[in-house]
């Protein structure tokens, strides 16, 4: 097999994806932070309904979307990447994922091209090993950051790791092989009817997906332990009464400790300002409306620890 049919085809059996009876299942792409897990959910719905950032754990809930095609419908449940945990709040978050891997039908595993594989990779794919119902898929995302020759000696790495059902680079945003995925999916999952109608994309409410954007606003800039800290919630939100009016939107961002705060604040509010415009941009995208967003930072100190402050930030 060339170095070409290595990047633009999966590997493993070649199950036919014109199944003609109709498949539906549950997936989640598990991997260390950053990995690009998200950016491939997005890509694969066609819509961006999962924040995305360079900073570690980024995603803090099980988001699901939905792949639709007329062979079969894939459910994406994006999960946090597998890390050890320092706070409750990052036990939680991998209680999340151990959660999600009882459930699904199949697992990807996502290894970025760019990376070579370490313990942390070795340690996910134990993990695994919790999901005995769920087919194995390998994906090695990224593949367009390095050249062909190194996209195969990664393949044939995570080859070694077990047994997997389907190994497959892909890239989500040169859009390489991401079809071919899809149908390697489709195929795994059981003769299922349709789970969900065909104009719904996902389960997270409005007020969720416009939370998250504007936690993922807050993210852009920040270092160290603050991308950790950032928590958002939405205050208040309404319709002007006529029909052409704006939407405003209340949200608080939360920090852990006052020198945090005017860090997301900045001097004289120039932060915090480009923040609001951005999330604003970002909340327009996915409304019927215009949006009018009100933002307040506000500390609620060493929340990540607090059982008690975990659970009114909604985790």
């Amino acid at each position: 097999m060339s170095i070409d049919d290595l990047t633009d085809q999966p590997q493993g059996e070649d199950e036919s994806a014109s199944e003609p009876n109709y498949r539906a299942g549950f997936v989640t792409f598990v991997g260390r932070p950053n990995v690009g897990k998200s950016t491939l959910t997005n890509a694969l719905v066609g819509e961006k309904i999962v924040i995305t950032s360079d900073k570690p754990q980024t995603t803090r809930r099980a988001i699901r979307g939905i792949v639709h095609r007329p062979n079969g419908q894939i459910i994406i449940v994006d999960t946090p990447g597998i890390h050890r945990p320092r706070t409750l709040l990052g036990q939680r978050l991998n209680d999340i994922v151990e959660d999600v891997l009882s459930d699904v039908d199949v697992v990807g595993f996502c290894v970025p091209a760019n990376e070579p594989i370490g313990p942390g990779d070795r340690l996910i794919n134990e993990w695994l090993d919790r999901a005995p119902q769920a087919k194995k898929v390998a994906l090695v995302t990224k593949c367009e950051t390095v050249p062909k020759p190194e996209v195969a000696k990664q393949l044939m790495e995570i080859e070694t790791l077990r047994d997997w059902d389907v190994i497959i680079p892909v890239s989500s945003t040169e859009d390489i092989n991401l079809e071919p995925l899809i149908q390697e999916l489709i195929a795994l999952f059981p003769e299922s009817p349709q789970l969900y109608p065909d104009d719904m994309i996902t389960e997270e409410t409005y007020s969720q997906r416009v939370s998250e954007l504007i936690r993922e606003s807050a993210l852009h800039g920040v270092h160290d332990e603050l991308p950790h800290s950032i928590a958002v919630m939405i205050e208040d939100m309404f319709d002007d009464e006529d029909d052409d009016g704006k939407r405003h939107i209340y949200a608080n961002i939360y920090v852990e400790r006052e020198s945090q705060k005017g860090i997301i604040i900045g001097k004289n509010g120039a932060r915090l300002k480009n923040v609001r415009q951005f999330a604003t941009k970002a909340i327009t995208a996915i409304s019927d409306r215009r949006v009018s967003l009100t933002l307040h930072v506000k500390v609620a100190k060493d929340w990540q620890r607090d059982a008690k402050q975990l659970g009114r930030l909604g985790f």
